[in-house]
């Protein structure tokens, strides 16, 4: 069954009521640039400490400092750090020698080269999250797009860890983009948001119904 991560969580009625609507995994947005969700560190570490067992919490961040890593980690207690931006295999070798984390590092799908670019983090990383690049911005992820999903399969075909597919997602599309891609779970921030980045609770139970059927 498809891992479900719903990301931009900010408060703890959200995150209750998306956990309560089967969601697996709640994203919190830490240093993470660009972000539409934005919340720190400490209120992170008091919504994560209330969750219920058997719910993992994901620091999403673009932090690419493997000391300031290790130190939000402790600082949120979330035990999976999602990497945007430059960390490097040797980062996360580092950071995971410190904690006993996991680290998914998210690659923005602009071609196939994406797929040798994947291939870097395979002896590093515990996941590889897929999210969409805007050739016109250069804005890597959160652009609400989706990207290529023929060469997200590929990366899924071609690497030895599971690989999360992000980038424009939403209840309509999901069913679609797990049929194509295959992948071991699927990540929604804006497609299941109110305008004022709150969740729309509603939304989150179509988009986990629809990913886990």
């Amino acid at each position: 069954m498809t891992l479900v991560k719903i990301c931009g969580i900010r408060s703890i009625e959200d995150a209750l009521a998306t956990v309560a609507s089967g969601a697996d995994t709640l994203g919190f947005h830490v240093g993470l640039i660009g972000a539409r969700a934005p919340i720190e560190s400490e209120n992170v570490g008091q919504i994560i400490a209330k969750l219920p067992a058997g719910v993992s919490s994901v620091m999403v961040t673009s932090i690419a400092e493997p000391e300031r890593l290790i130190e939000l980690a402790r600082a949120t207690g979330a035990k999976i750090l999602q990497l945007y931006g430059d960390a490097t295999p040797e980062t996360i070798l580092e950071v995971k020698k410190a904690l006993p984390v996991q680290i998914w590092k998210v690659l923005n799908v602009a071609d196939e080269s994406s797929i040798a670019e994947a291939k870097k983090y395979e002896e590093s990383a515990d996941a590889i999250a897929l999210d969409t690049l805007n050739k016109e911005t250069g804005v890597r992820g959160g652009t609400g797009k989706t990207h290529d999903w023929n060469i997200s399969r590929k990366i899924v075909e071609s690497i030895s860890i599971p690989v999360i597919l992000a980038g424009g997602l939403n209840p309509d599309n999901v069913a679609e983009a797990i049929k194509t891609v295959q992948p071991y779970g699927v990540d929604v921030n804006s497609g299941v948001s109110n305008s004022d980045g709150t969740k729309d609770i509603e939304k989150v139970r179509s988009f986990v119904k629809k990913a886990k059927n």
